[in-house]
């Protein structure tokens, strides 16, 4: 099968265009372009010049660093970040050094361990959106130098598609929602887009898991898997700094090709930053007393182990050595010897021990989700180019008789190139859905019930008549659900009303149970497998003129309004809203705000 490039179909549209995928990494950062000319096959660019990397010919990648002064303004970033004078200049005048931002932005659901070591502290009057809006903006303006350098009559191509460009920002697989929309509030931060309905419409997600697939497809890894539809599936393992990103897939067509999950999703905090963390945490107590343990000291020999023992190690049988000073350092009860400081083999995998057997785990749980569908693995990303990850990830999925491969090309840059691929070729059609998903309803109180019994001093009392009880969960849309992108899951509800002004301001809040497969009967709302997704606000006041008012149990007037709840769920970005019919015509509504509103499941709905 020949890579997507090659049967990528021409750009439809009628003027030149500017798609830019932005890939903030929790250690290292990516950007890939592509101008779309009408009738011509779009290409996929990296920016491949940086500042403080001009000597390096062809990086793609910068850190994911930045130094503040104390008025928080930003003095360095990326490469330059880097720089021995930049360094030197920052401890003299104390700038703030942020790095791991990334991880500020997780889902509260996402616990977080970083063995004892806590993240860098924010700058001063800076929020996490606000770090991650100054270093998209510095990402954006060296994509701007880089174009208008790079191609020919570059500042008027700039200046031709800078109000419209596009942009597609990836992130990890167990973002969520409220991560989605932190990220396009720190683009509008960055300037990048303004905040306007139209200005956010101009960002795009994608996870990283699935713009990996893409990036593998483009790079014509597995091609005998892509061109050979059958039962078997594939997982894109796309192994980071920060997260291991886990999906999985079947192809299904050929010509186009026609992609779908098959289970959901994972995201895991085993990226190979965690293995430097335990490094530093082993080396800390080995150093105690040494000239050598101190926190600059510690900075150093860490940063030399990232750069050369963890990027080089192997086999755990040979002794592993971390280079870091000159000829003359020496403190052979620390095992250090010539600069080069002395570990044991088996030491060196204990640190990457957590993060393989999370891998492994994680892989599993997709093969059995997938009922056994999984027969090989595509390792990408930065710590897919581990030697020991790659090799254990081998060894231990071969009694289960799945392959391990990756591929030849830069993984590092997989994420950025496959976000760009996402948008131009959109080959997955259906996404299987991670979570439970619904609303909370009033249900209707049973005293024989000794769960509804136990509830009853919460008891309400509608208009109509009947007795309910509040914190009652109807789902919608339930776990491990293959969706298409085309596919609307909806559900009928009313609720009555004794003041048709509140219809101004209708809302109804969309619940996430995370807790496995089977259906809650009631919210716990202070349990952690529940969190508010979004809420969907609509104003119904247009329904007022043709609502009939009717008698209440009191004598008092009531409305019965009835409505839809529906979810979209087939894309990379979760969509809801309330659907109402006034006799006339029919109206929809998409809002993504806050608040709640309470309501009855109709009882004759069959939706």
């Amino acid at each position: 099968m020949k890579p997507t490039s090659d049967t990528r179909k021409p750009y439809a549209g009628s003027s030149r265009a500017l798609i830019i995928a932005l890939d903030v990494g929790t250690t290292f950062s990516g950007v890939s372009y592509a101008l779309l000319e009408p009738g011509e096959v779009p290409k996929i660019h990296g920016v491949t010049r940086f500042p403080g990397q001009e000597h390096v010919a062809g990086n793609s990648k910068i850190p994911s660093v930045m130094y503040y002064d104390k008025h928080g303004r930003v003095m360095a970033a990326g490469a330059e970040a880097d720089n021995a004078s930049i360094i030197s200049q920052a401890e003299d005048e104390e700038w703030i050094k942020t790095e791991l931002f990334k991880l500020r932005l997780r889902p509260k659901t996402m616990k977080l361990k970083m063995n004892g070591m806590r993240l860098s502290p924010l700058p001063r009057h800076k929020t996490s959106v606000d770090v991650f809006g100054d270093f998209l903006a510095y990402l954006f303006r060296c994509t701007k130098s880089f174009i208008i350098d790079t191609h020919a009559n570059g500042q008027t191509l700039w200046h031709h598609v800078e109000k419209s460009i596009e942009f597609v920002l990836s992130h990890p697989n167990g973002w969520e929602g409220a991560q989605q929309t932190k990220m396009r509030r720190a683009a509008v931060y960055g300037g990048l887009i303004s905040d306007t309905d139209e200005g956010r419409a101009r960002i795009r997600f994608v996870t990283e898991g699935e713009a990996s697939l893409h990036a593998c497809v483009q790079s014509g890894l597995a091609a005998d898997v892509l061109s050979n539809p059958s039962r078997h599936g594939f997982l894109v393992a796309d192994a980071g700094g920060g997260t291991l990103d886990i999906s999985s897939y079947a192809v299904r067509g050929t010509n186009p090709l026609v992609i779908e999950e098959v289970a959901p999703p994972d995201c895991i905090f085993a990226g190979s930053v965690f293995v430097s963390r335990r490094a530093r945490e082993f080396l800390e107590e080995r150093l105690k007393g040494s000239k050598y343990g101190t926190p600059d000291s510690m900075d150093h020999i860490t940063k030399r182990f990232d750069e050369t023992t963890k990027r080089l190690f192997r086999d755990k049988k040979d002794l592993q050595f971390v280079p870091f000073g000159s000829p003359l350092d020496k403190d052979l009860s620390a095992g250090i010897r010539g600069g080069q400081l002395k570990l044991d083999g088996a030491e060196v995998a204990e640190f990457f021990e957590p993060s393989v057997q999370a891998a492994i785990e994680s892989i599993k749980a997709q093969v059995d989700a997938s009922q056994g569908m999984i027969k090989s693995v595509w390792l990408v990303g930065g710590f897919a180019a581990s030697p020991w990850l790659f090799s254990q990830l081998q060894e231990r999925l071969a009694p289960l008789k799945i392959t391990v491969s990756r591929p030849d090309s830069q993984t590092s840059k997989a994420v950025a190139d496959g976000a760009l691929g996402f948008y131009c070729d959109h080959h997955v059609s259906a996404r299987m859905s991670k979570f439970m998903y619904g609303v909370e309803y009033l249900r209707e109180y049973d005293p024989n019930d000794p769960e509804h019994h136990s509830r009853k001093d919460r008891l309400c009392e509608l208009p109509s008549g009947p007795r309910l009880l509040p914190d009652a969960f109807d789902c919608i849309l339930a776990r491990c659900v293959k969706v298409k992108e085309s596919t609307v899951f909806s559900r009928k509800y009313c609720t009555e009303l004794t003041n048709l002004s509140t219809l101004s301001v209708f809302e109804v809040e969309i619940w996430c149970y995370r807790g496995g497969d089977t259906i809650p009967q009631w919210i716990l709302r202070h349990a952690e497998d529940y969190s508010t997704l979004c809420v969907v606000r609509a104003d119904l006041s247009l329904l007022s003129g043709s609502a009939e008012p009717k008698q209440g149990k009191n004598g008092k007037a009531y409305w019965t309004i009835v409505f839809s709840v529906e979810i979209h769920f087939g894309l990379t970005e979760f969509k809801a809203r309330i659907k109402w019919n006034d006799n006339v015509r029919d109206f929809r509504v998409f809002f993504l705000m806050c608040a709640k509103s309470i309501v009855i499941r109709e009882r004759s709905s069959s939706m």
